[in-house]
């Protein structure tokens, strides 16, 4: 497939291009292809998954080249505007915010295969303008989903590609405002594949938008839902070491044979049906009132294999790694040098290559396992487990725009929603074994037996035996409420222009807690307290006129921002307590641009700062030094991000552009920050605000925010000429920064680590200052590189209606050394007895490899 895709690729290249016709292309202008390929690759391979968190964003502005580009240009490496959390990039929908109120972020999923809706939208930039919002620190977005706005006529496209589906059907029709007032639209969409590009793999959507508008006078009501049920399977990271073993960037320890069929472990099932009512009331040429109320009930449940009293069973677990056998880097390390650890390397290496079974979840052995254990009365040895988050959200919107006269303009707008977050976690597959107890297994030691009230998940129900479908372990909701109002005021003054806007807004959530757990008795069941905040801030924009295409802008902006529910709580699983010391967080943001435009240039500088304090961040995992999860919280966070952008287009003919797109940036921890841990064992907090042995701090100073590229470059060449378009671009990317793990940065642990490499010689806290050594906690990167990326097609214009073929290629050279993510380890490189161990977690991060060659061919008729 990738040999035939460069193939189409150098041979479309070579078209003829004698054409006369040409094709204005303005700054927001993309290519179909362009604007395809950015939201496939975003819609269907970021954004979904718990392990793969960090989105893209989507950004666009119609005079800023850089902004305009990198939504889609630098997509492949899952580049995210400014380094910023998706958080801050608001979505909205007919003035209506969409983003989730327990993480803040978009999940552009909830829109997936909606992509002939979503072209319609308006976007804003930090500090520009708009008509529907004070615009985020990354920018916002309106999607506009009235039928009156959807292009008229029918529109059918047929996709094929070498991604995370392999076909595509898109079938949309819209009516337009008919002379009675009428609009419908409806559209239809279904995404299939059943072996992704990652092998495993498998995809399964459908999507749906039907919509209905009447016009009265001077008032407007619409309707619109929509929705795409989908399942699909996932991808897990992998270290460079298995990768190596299994010869391929792109294994995937999730799947195995079942009775000599492929099975993945990883199975995401995700549906959020929603509608929108929209009220527009244009009260003359001058004054719109835009009312909107909207609601959505989405489904999202994520399967896991687990295991119960028994050895691991994942295929990629660091025991069964050849290197924990023979210590690969470190000389020093006799232990593990033997010609004995040799030989168990060699045996493991062996295992590893001698088949592709060998390295995959050996299903049928967990089910022997299980039905022995039934067999015996026991329970579940092995079994599927299911996450489910799923949300209720109810909002509404309300938008005032007034023209005040040609040179001023003022809008105020008020925004109320409310949204309860269900998570839980059920039994999908007991993989035949016939019960499972909802008992606390990780707790039982020394101190505590199966029979302590302790381990009871649910002290309600003490001993439950859980059947498929039963809910266990944990079952709790998240209680949002949020309001918001807001104002901007525009003025122009013929050679200046400046926008001022102001929001003050309510956040307050709280835990209803549906299984009192035996390690917080009194604190589990049940409501917990309410916490609330107020936030709000400003922003300052202003365009300067210099004459002659020069153009100087300012923006400047304070916030408070209240945390997100997300990261309130210190373990959500077990107890109602809050994070300690939860503050908003305060965000001062600027910048200062510089644009010239003439006839055949059209340049944008650009250099920002933006400053945060009191961030809070949450983070959970499982620790087998404790045999236990691990909540963390790090609060009073400061941060830092900065850099400079520019893009510039050169026009050498009316139909051929050079583009030159990049940014150096940076986005880093600036301080300790505060620390509080819990193990899921005993409940017991340690951290920066606890005293003797549960005393602990975090080094975690310098840190940068991980799975985009702070470093991305683009030189791109545009071919547009009667009807045919050529765009071939080639990108650079560096600085990518994996994911830091908190728990390998606890002091404690670097105290311990500390004490075991002194022993080889190799102590990393210098004995005299009693400072860390330099690089002994440096964050782990990824490999960057360069990408080519193109895309070709024709428009044909026929008797009735028109056909357009277009072929998007990413990484025609098939580079599969560059790296989109992934995450360090959090397992320690010693025992509890502080011996060293031969496996090197800090050498063996996880990480995920950018895909190599791969397209997307549409063919799409509209009549």
């Amino acid at each position: 497939m990738q040999k035939k895709l460069k193939l189409a690729v150098l041979a479309m290249c070579c078209a003829p291009s004698a054409f006369a016709q040409t094709q204005t292309d303005s700054i927001g202008y993309h290519s179909e292809a362009a604007s395809e390929a950015a939201f496939t690759f975003t819609e269907a391979q970021l954004g979904e998954d718990d392990d793969m968190t960090q989105n893209v964003t989507i950004v666009n502005s119609n005079t800023d080249i850089y902004a305009s580009q990198v939504g889609f240009l630098f997509s492949p490496a899952r580049f995210r505007y400014r380094a910023f959390d998706q958080k801050y990039n608001e979505v909205y929908l007919n003035g209506l915010q969409l983003n989730d109120m327990e993480s803040g972020q978009f999940r552009y999923s909830q829109v997936g295969g909606l992509n002939n809706m979503t072209r319609n939208q308006e976007f804003a930039l930090p500090f520009e303008g708009n008509n529907f919002t004070m615009s985020g620190m990354g920018g916002s977005n309106n999607y506009n989903f009235r039928p009156s706005a959807m292009p008229v006529g029918h529109r059918m496209t047929l996709s094929g590609a070498n991604r995370n589906y392999t076909l595509r059907g898109m079938y949309t029709y819209s009516t337009g405002l008919s002379e009675k007032g009428w609009a419908f639209t409806g559209g239809v969409s279904y995404r299939w594949a059943r072996n992704g590009y990652v092998e495993g793999t498998f995809y399964n959507s459908l999507s749906y938008f039907l919509a209905v508008q009447k016009v009265i006078g001077k008032h407007s009501l619409s309707l619109s839902t929509w929705g795409n049920p989908t399942e699909r399977s996932t991808q897990g990271a992998g270290t460079d070491e298995m990768y190596w073993l299994a010869n391929n960037r792109y294994y995937n320890p999730y799947w195995g044979y079942q009775n000599g069929k492929k099975r993945n472990s990883r199975v995401v099932n995700d549906y959020a049906p929603s509608a929108i009512l929209t009220w527009d009331w244009n009260f003359n040429e001058n004054s719109k009132l835009t009312t909107s109320f909207f609601g959505k009930y989405s489904m999202y449940k994520s399967t896991k294999l687990n295991y119960n009293n028994a050895d691991n069973p994942h295929p990629n677990y660091w025991k069964n790694m050849p290197s924990s056998y023979y210590d690969v880097w470190n000389s020093e390390n006799s232990t593990y040098r033997t010609e004995q650890a040799y030989e168990d390397w060699l045996t493991s290496y062996n295992y590893w290559r001698a088949s592709k079974a060998n390295r995959q979840i050996n299903w049928d052995r967990l089910y022997y396992s299980n039905k022995n254990a039934a067999a015996q009365g026991g329970d579940a040895m092995y079994y599927i487990q299911a996450r489910h988050n799923d949300n209720l959200m109810l909002s509404f919107a309300s938008t005032f725009n007034h023209q005040i006269d040609k040179d001023k303009k003022v809008n105020v707008g008020v925004l109320a929603a409310t949204n309860k977050a269900m998570h839980y976690q059920t039994m999908e597959d007991l993989l035949g074994a016939t019960q499972f107890h909802n008992i606390n297994t990780y707790l039982i030691s020394d101190k505590y037996t199966a029979t302590s009230p302790e381990a009871q998940y649910d002290l309600n129900h003490p001993n439950a035996v859980v059947k498929e479908g039963d809910r266990f372990c944990y079952d709790y909701n998240l209680l949002i409420n949020k309001g918001k109002v807001w104002s901007s005021y525009t003025e122009n003054f013929g050679w200046a222009n400046y926008t001022i806007a102001a929001k003050l807004g309510y956040t307050s959530f709280q835990r209803d807690g549906k299984m009192r757990n035996g390690l917080a008795a009194d604190n589990s069941f049940g409501k917990s307290k309410r916490a609330e905040f107020v936030d709000g801030g400003f922003k300052f924009g202003s365009n300067l006129t210099l004459g002659r295409g020069n153009v100087l802008s300012l923006g400047v902006g304070y916030e408070h921002r209240a945390p997100e529910a997300r990261a309130a709580f210190m373990s959500p699983e077990i107890n109602n307590d809050f994070v300690q010391g939860l503050k908003n967080e305060r965000i001062f943001s600027t910048e200062l641009s510089y644009m010239y435009e003439n006839s055949w240039l059209h340049l944008n500088v650009k250099g920002y700062y933006s400053r945060m304090t009191n961030v809070s961040d949450w983070q959970n995992f499982y620790n087998d030094d404790s045999n236990s999860f691990i909540y963390v919280s790090m609060t009073d966070m400061n941060k830092s991000y900065y850099g400079a952008e520019l893009g510039a287009k050169f026009k050498l003919a009316s139909f051929l552009d050079i583009k030159l797109i990049g940014t150096i940036s940076e986005a880093k921890i600036t301080n300790n920050s505060k620390l509080c841990y819990m193990k899921s064992t005993d409940a017991t907090l340690y951290g920066t605000a606890q005293t003797g042995d549960n005393y602990d701090y975090i080094h975690n100073k310098g840190m940068r925010d991980s799975g985009t590229p702070l470093t991305a470059l683009s030189l791109g060449v545009s071919y547009h000429q009667k009807g045919w378009f050529i765009d071939l671009n080639c990108n650079y990317y560096d600085r990518i920064y994996l994911s830091y793990s908190p728990n390998y940065r606890f002091h404690k642990n670097v105290k311990n680590r500390n004490d075991v490499m002194k022993a080889l010689g190799q102590p990393i806290i210098n004995d005299v200052t009693g400072e860390i050594v330099s690089g002994a906690l440096d964050q782990a990167k990824g490999h960057g590189g360069f990408m080519l990326d193109g895309s070709i097609g024709r428009s044909i214009y026929l008797k009735h209606g028109s056909l357009s073929i277009n072929l998007m290629v990413q990484n025609i050279l098939n580079n599969r050394d560059i790296v989109t993510g992934g995450y360090e380890q959090s397992r320690s490189g010693y025992t509890q007895s502080l011996n060293v161990r031969g496996y090197s977690f800090e050498k063996n991060p996880f990480k995920f490899y950018a895909l190599g060659t791969n397209g997307m061919l549409n063919i799409t008729y509209k009549f």
